[in-house]
């Protein structure tokens, strides 16, 4: 998703353009030029977003036209900031507020380039002899350490693509839950599922296995920073051994992938993809671990390093 910088703003974010872009965008601006700004949202109802950076000077417009959009005010003045967001508010936006003129860069690029979170749940298990998502550690499922690292890694949104109730009433409430009725074609079919439930202003989603409860918050933030970052490619994903080809899941994927994506068939998920376009990913070395839960002697290796009663 573009991001149209309308004012003399240098932010190093991905698909910046200066230039009006062509399809969905989000635009940032600087108080002073909020006027044309709202222009430019009256012509173009595929602009889901406006960010204001500074201070509005004099009388503030009527912001009718930001009913069903985003809006992020960033301004130091207090009661003016108040002012702008409270106006927006009852205009009909979403809306987000931050005590500053100059906002702090990540703040500004998650709230411009969010994310969301899609969690593939849907697995068999077959090896296991139950599913092993719903297994303990430290007191959870192992599905719910991984919906927890995406929500507290800074996705705005975590979808969950499941196949067994066990699994959609072990998630409740942390994730929108999704069913994949044709897991038992592979991983392809969840991948799917997943990013067709994806809200139409995410710009690109994190895809993390139900698995992999070792991958932490922290992984997925730094995914998130990089990909948002001017020159990276459209998909960022996790190397464990500083290789970029040899690269794990969670792997972030670009809304401008998702068409290629949406064709997949059978278990390799965007991995089929991806092999065959290395010059579309970059690695983030991660501290973070990727062992994924196959078999009793993978769950026994891994369960005694959270903390609980069956820990040790």
């Amino acid at each position: 998703m573009a991001v149209f910088l309308m004012s003399d703003l240098d932010l190093a974010l991905r698909d910046r353009t200066y230039r009006e872009p062509d399809g969905p965008h989000v635009v940032l601006v600087r108080g002073r030029d909020l006027d044309g700004a709202l222009e430019h949202l009256d012509a173009r109802p595929d602009c889901r977003a406006l960010g204001v950076i500074g201070p509005v000077p004099g009388d503030l417009p009527d912001l009718a036209l930001l009913a069903g959009r985003r809006l992020l005010v960033c301004c130091e003045d207090g009661p003016r900031m108040r002012e702008l967001a409270e106006a927006g508010m009852n205009a009909g936006a979403e809306v987000e507020w931050l005590r500053s003129d100059k906002p702090e860069f990540d703040r500004l690029a998650a709230w411009a380039l969010p994310v969301a979170g899609v969690v593939l749940a849907a697995g068999s298990a077959s090896r296991m002899g139950s599913n092993k998502l719903l297994l303990d550690a430290g007191g959870q499922p192992l599905v719910c350490h991984v919906v927890e690292a995406a929500t507290e890694g800074g996705c705005h949104r975590v979808v969950a693509v499941y196949s067994q109730p066990g699994v959609r009433d072990a998630i409740g409430a942390s994730a929108t839950c999704v069913e994949n009725r044709d897991a038992a074609t592979g991983q392809a079919s969840s991948l799917k599922v997943g990013l067709a439930s994806v809200p139409e202003d995410m710009a690109g989603a994190l895809v993390l296995l139900g698995d992999q409860p070792l991958v932490g918050a922290r992984t997925v933030e730094i995914l998130l920073r990089t990909w948002r970052r001017e020159g990276s490619r459209p998909a960022v994903a996790t190397s464990y051994d500083g290789s970029r080809r040899d690269w794990r899941p969670p792997v972030l994927l670009d809304r401008a992938l998702w068409p290629e994506l949406m064709v997949l068939e059978g278990d390799a998920g965007a991995r089929q993809f991806l092999e065959k376009r290395p010059e579309l990913v970059d690695t983030v070395h991660s501290a973070g671990r990727p062992d994924d839960v196959d078999t009793p002697e993978d769950y026994a290796k891994i369960v005694h390093l959270f903390p609980g009663p069956n820990a040790g």
